[in-house]
């Protein structure tokens, strides 16, 4: 049988207030892969229970090729070979997705502004912004990210409370930093909640060895603690001194 003529049958819900979005993602996939597909819609609640207690399956959409039930979308997909994401596995890709996002965002800001790609003011701006979109990835759930962080930051492991206003702190600092407003508070704002998180997290993951996860964009992740956090830090730390530095202050 050729790749084009291989057929599958798809059962998901399609109802008047519900469609599922997995059965959309199958049906997508099973056409890409070159599948004839008969789509069948279960409309009804009723007609969902019914079929769920017929194929004794608990959940849909359900895939059948060639008579064999495969299953749902991650079934089909280990079925043809693809990868499937595991919710568990460690990934960089948050961090280096906002990262690229706030540099593209300087140098484009940059380039309409002074009609230069880079310059100083773009890496200030760089920075500035990442600490705000940082502190707004935390602020989503300051519970949980308060709960990660206690795990390792040494400031908010002697006061609990701090590790509910890092990410207030965090987006105050940023935000003056990114409009050059009350540098009397945003440098040493910075500079302190930098220098703290750099020592927590060099003594955390360099010297205890201990393997935990970052809490540096929010609470529901899974980026290692090491390098990203330490460089978040690093960046505050680099930002509050450049900024003494262009202020004459030191």
């Amino acid at each position: 049988m050729s790749q084009n003529s291989r057929k599958a049958v798809l059962y998901r819900m399609l109802m008047p207030k519900h469609q599922c979005p997995y059965g959309l993602k199958t049906l997508h996939l099973l056409r890409k892969e070159g599948f004839e597909v008969d789509d069948q819609h279960l409309t009804s609640r009723d007609a969902v229970d019914t079929f769920k207690a017929e194929h004794e399956v608990k959940t849909t959409p359900q895939v059948l090729i060639d008579g064999e039930r495969i299953g749902g979308y991650e079934a089909v997909r280990r079925h043809l070979g693809l990868p499937v994401r595991d919710p568990n596995a460690t990934s960089y890709r948050p961090v280096a997705a906002l990262f690229a996002m706030t540099a593209l965002s300087a140098l484009a800001l940059n380039k309409g502004m002074h009609g230069s790609w880079i310059s100083v003011h773009a890496v200030e701006w760089f920075i500035a912004m990442s600490m705000v979109v940082l502190a707004l990835l935390k602020l989503q759930n300051v519970e949980s990210f308060s709960t990660m962080f206690l795990n390792y930051d040494l400031v908010a492991r002697r006061w609990v409370p701090y590790g509910y206003i890092y990410p207030y702190a965090e987006g105050l600092a940023g935000v003056l930093m990114l409009g050059g407003l009350m540098n009397w508070l945003s440098i040493p704002l910075a500079l302190f909640i930098g220098t703290v998180g750099a020592v927590s997290v060099f003594k955390a993951v360099y010297i205890d060895k201990r393997e935990l996860k970052c809490a540096c964009v929010g609470g529901a992740n899974n980026v290692p603690l090491g390098f990203v956090s330490l460089t978040e830090n690093l960046m505050m730390i680099g930002m509050a001194l450049w900024m003494c530095y262009a202020h004459g202050w030191f």
